[in-house]
């Protein structure tokens, strides 16, 4: 078989799997908006009344079954791997933009760093996909009639105070913190908890253990 002809049975594989990704989607979507009940899929609300659907249909829910919403990323992960061959991961794009608002002052340095030359930075997938979070975050918020400004949850107020400064102090170092242990890990929820669990790496489920297992811990702890 020629390269030509091995090049475009390629093609046409990923353009079938492709197809079948997208028709799957629809297909859910469409059933579960149809078929089945609101209290349990699609708004899965703790409460009896109607109060956490303020738009209409699937896209007007403030909140989406866990079910559902897992086996959409499951198909996002199918479309990743056929169309850019690597894992579904995003706190990659955040060392890349560091390492590109570097590079603006200190080219040479950058190059030289190791992890760099393995991951070179460059304005790729993963920050349209830092984008596409904000963007469709922001359009869900705004279908559902559920946006709202608040600088100081409930919650923070509760244990914390009212002070904001305080808010974004802590904001700003918990972020970095989360990004030296994904970049620790080789990993964040998405790199380990998503794409490696799915492909089964050992390493992925540890890391996946350990992030609930500190979870429950803070929960109970600012309880």
């Amino acid at each position: 078989m020629s390269s030509n002809s091995a090049a475009n049975l390629t093609l046409c594989r990923r353009a079938a799997v492709l197809l079948l990704a997208v028709l799957l989607l629809c297909c859910t979507t469409v059933y579960a908006e149809q078929n089945v009940p609101e209290s349990t899929t699609v708004v899965a609300s703790l409460a009896a009344d109607d109060s956490s659907r303020n738009g209409s249909g699937i896209f007007g829910a403030e909140r989406w079954s866990p079910y559902m919403c897992g086996m959409g990323i499951g198909i996002l992960c199918w479309l990743i791997f056929l169309l850019a061959d690597r894992p579904l991961g995003i706190s990659t794009a955040y060392a890349k933009t560091a390492g590109m608002l570097e590079k603006r002052y200190r080219p040479r340095q950058v190059e030289q760093k190791a992890y760099y030359q393995k991951f070179p930075p460059e304005i790729d997938w993963e920050c349209f996909l830092v984008i596409g979070v904000i963007v469709g975050a922001f359009l869900s918020a705004q279908l559902s009639d559920s946006f709202q400004t608040d600088f100081l949850p409930e919650t923070w107020i509760t244990h914390a105070g009212s002070t904001l400064l305080l808010r974004w102090i802590t904001a700003f170092a918990g972020g970095i913190i989360m990004g030296i242990g994904a970049r620790w890990a080789g990993g964040c929820t998405s790199g380990h908890g998503i794409s490696g669990t799915l492909q089964l790496a050992v390493s992925s489920w540890v890391v996946v253990t350990a992030m609930f297992a500190g979870g429950i811990i803070t929960a109970f702890a600012i309880m």
